[in-house]
């Protein structure tokens, strides 16, 4: 009988980067303060220098990430025909050589079907070129309008209140609710309003932009195409987020919940018309 074949592991390289940077920000108290946020990096997927998808990512585990892709992709399901999986960041791609792979690589390409996860990105390449063309100028914008708004925000969110597991989207006005939308994830709810705004033929430059998921480049970029200059989650915000909303102008303010948020970006344009109780001293 014969030895079992060994089992191969592919040349990786080790680039994973920090999760994390810092940023500066200023709070309900109209103080800076200094927040630590996530990094956001694209990294294109090449297969035998075919490109197969950009995925958004931490970045923390490349390799990791590419090789899971490719396996739950169904683009390679023996680990032994990989040879390398080579990440350079400098370029933000990773090639993955198989010479030994011998399947139809365009059909199964053909029946991927992009799925809804957060963290897997569909919109970057030629759409971030086209942000050169656009830029947006948010209205002043109060603090007692978002607090409005988030107290009128409480009566949605009727799918996760029931099931959790899904994320809200909402076109605002001032203080006021126009439109919400849940699904599965926040990329399926935005562009869902902005297929009801394109319907109805309506402008976003007025509007303000609520999720409840978190502030990464795709969801600015999206909400910079529909014209809306006002973009406010309860959760946080990735460094690439902040970088395209400072370069088109869009008014980023997250982790707002309660008495508490957070700009990020076009701060100038927020006012602090609401009197706070002092802030109690730290322990």
């Amino acid at each position: 009988m014969s030895a079992p074949k060994a089992h191969m592991h592919p040349s990786l390289t080790h680039a994973g980067r920090p999760s994390t940077t810092s940023a500066v920000a200023v709070d309900e108290y109209g103080q800076q303060i200094e927040k630590s946020i996530a990094c956001e990096r694209p990294l294109t997927i090449y297969l035998n220098k075919r490109e197969i998808v950009t995925l958004m990512t931490l970045g923390t585990h490349p390799e990791l990430l590419t090789l899971g892709y490719l396996r739950n992709q169904d683009l390679v399901d023996d680990i032994s025909l990989i040879e390398s999986v080579q990440v350079d960041w400098e370029v933000n791609a990773v090639a993955v050589s198989a010479p030994g792979l011998n399947i139809d690589l365009e059909a199964r390409l053909a029946r991927r079907t992009v799925t809804t996860g957060c963290g897997q990105g569909t919109v970057f390449g030629h759409i971030m070129d086209k942000l050169a063309g656009i830029h947006v100028r948010p209205p002043r914008f109060g603090q007692s309008a978002l607090y409005a708004l988030l107290r009128n925000l409480a009566a949605y969110n009727e799918t996760y209140k029931a099931a959790g597991g899904v994320h809200g989207c909402a076109l605002c006005e001032g203080g006021e609710v126009r439109v919400f939308i849940e699904d599965v994830g926040r990329h399926n709810a935005v562009d869902a309003i902005a297929g009801r705004m394109w319907l109805e033929g309506s402008s976003g430059h007025d509007k303000v932009f609520y999720t409840t998921g978190r502030l990464t480049s795709e969801m600015v970029i999206k909400v910079a195409q529909m014209q809306i200059p006002i973009l406010i989650s309860r959760s946080g915000i990735t460094e690439m987020g902040l970088d395209i909303a400072r370069r088109v102008g869009v008014m980023l303010v997250s982790r707002a919940k309660g008495k508490h948020f957070l700009v990020f970006s076009a701060a100038d344009r927020f006012d602090f018309d609401v009197e706070l109780a002092p802030r109690s001293p730290r322990a």
